[in-house]
């Protein structure tokens, strides 16, 4: 009997290191076929451009083409609902943004649940918004323009490229910690919102340094502040919100994202790939051309700061009262 179960015993050790073992093992070798990055949103713009230009960086450096798929509609849903069922082997990756931390709240009925269905894998940048408006009025800054706004409570209107969208709800929160009001006006894409800006349809807009900064240079818009914590590099003159309203911060940011109980061992591979480009001086350099910032970091350092947003927004949208239509 003791030598039997000495025998177990050991067959038992064995099996437990190997088990150990094979994951190690899978993520040295992957990938070893094409892997598959969703992009819930049109190949066009800021969102496609960075993963474009991060999958081309992983394609070179682990040997397997990262297949860029547009998966746009309903937000980024569509894309990330794809993403949440799909097999958690490091072979399918999401393109994840602010936009999903919003949808966790501002949608009654998903099929997914962000956090819960997709895991963090690594952070690549975030973008400031700029609050903007028309240089023919008198405001310069913000303070006058929470005084226009009070004095003249319910007139305002503000634009953005649709409801719930990271400009709508940046302009929420701003409301609510400046304690105005504005009449919401939304539209389809940047584009048309900043026209109408531009032609004194409406009075104020958030929007991205990408789609607002020639509007700015060019002295077609004025920039009032920026939305993140520390100034834009791209717009160093132009202050940030929080100098005025302590606390306000709202940016558009980009990272990856996999099926939840991908291996670990994957995940951190491709953090330590991502975190690489973001040190190369001419992906840097394409970055800061779209205004962004790079934010390298751990896993756990991203999925905290989905967990912050996704907690963030949702009270905004619960004070809001907006609702998907």
């Amino acid at each position: 009997m003791n030598l039997a179960r000495r025998h177990f015993l050991q067959l038992a050790a064995a099996a437990t290191a190997c088990s150990a073992i094979v994951p190690i093992a899978l993520a040295q070798s992957y990938p070893t076929r094409p892997v598959r990055w969703i992009v819930g949103y049109p190949p066009v713009g800021a969102t496609d451009i960075t993963a474009r230009l991060i999958g081309q960086w992983l394609s070179e450096r682990l040997g397997q083409p990262f297949v860029i798929e547009n998966r746009a509609g309903a937000s980024g849903n569509i894309g990330t609902e794809a993403v949440a069922k799909a097999a958690p082997d490091g072979y399918t990756l999401l393109l994840v943004n602010a936009g999903n931390t919003i949808n966790e709240s501002f949608y009654e009925k998903l099929n997914f649940a962000f956090l819960r269905d997709i895991a963090a894998v690594a952070s690549i940048v975030r973008v400031p918004l700029v609050m903007l408006t028309n240089p023919s009025t008198p405001i310069r800054t913000v303070p006058e323009f929470v005084a226009f706004a009070k004095s003249n409570r319910g007139k305002l209107n503000m634009a953005s490229p649709g409801i719930g969208t990271p400009h709508h709800v940046a302009g929420e929160l701003f409301k609510m910690m400046a304690n105005i009001e504005m009449i919401h006006v939304p539209y389809r894409g940047s584009a048309p919102a900043l026209i109408d800006l531009i032609g004194g349809q409406v009075h104020v807009a958030f929007d991205t340094t990408t789609a607002a900064i020639e509007y700015v240079r060019s002295g077609k818009l004025r920039a009032l502040a920026v939305t993140t914590a520390e100034r834009s590099e791209a717009l160093p003159d132009v202050p940030t919100m929080a100098d005025f309203i302590p606390g306000y911060e709202a940016t558009g940011w980009y990272g990856v994202g996999a099926p939840k109980s991908t291996p670990a061992e994957i995940i951190d591979k491709l953090n330590r790939e991502i975190n690489a480009a973001l040190a190369d001086a001419n992906v840097k350099a394409r970055l800061d051309a779209l205004g962004a910032t790079v934010v390298a970091g751990s896993p756990a350092e991203f999925a905290k700061f989905m967990t912050e947003e996704t907690e963030k927004w949702a009270k905004v949208v619960k004070f809001s009262g907006i609702k998907a239509q």
